[in-house]
C-alpha cells in the first residue's frame, strides 16, 4: 500500500469509532503512543510553552519537538491552522 493509498482510506473514515478501532488494528500500541505524543507537543508548542519545559515534562530530547517547533513557523501550515480552529472552538 502506498502513502497515498493510506492518505485517501484515512480520509474515507468518516466514524470515530470506527477511526478508533483502525488505529487499533493498523498500528502498534508504541506507534499510536508515538503519534498521541506527537500531537501533545504540538498542541503545547501552539499553546505557547517552551520546548525545553516540554521536554523536561515527557522527558524527551529537544530535537524531537524541533520538528513540530518548525511546521507551527511556516506560513502555510495546516497543523497551526488546525490548533487555531481547535482553540476558537474551546472559546
Amino acid at each position: 500500500m502506498s502513502e497515498q493509498e493510506l492518505v485517501e482510506l484515512f480520509a474515507r473514515i468518516t466514524d470515530v469509532d470506527e477511526m478508533e478501532r483502525f488505529f487499533r488494528e493498523i498500528f502498534t500500541e508504541k506507534e499510536r503512543d508515538t503519534l498521541s505524543l506527537r500531537w501533545k507537543l504540538l498542541k503545547d508548542l501552539h499553546a505557547g510553552r517552551t520546548q525545553r519545559s516540554i521536554a523536561a515534562d515527557y522527558r524527551i530530547s529537544l530535537c524531537k519537538i524541533t520538528r513540530g517547533s518548525k511546521l507551527l513557523k511556516e506560513p502555510d501550515s495546516l497543523i497551526r491552522n488546525i490548533l487555531d480552529e481547535e482553540v476558537k472552538k474551546r472559546s
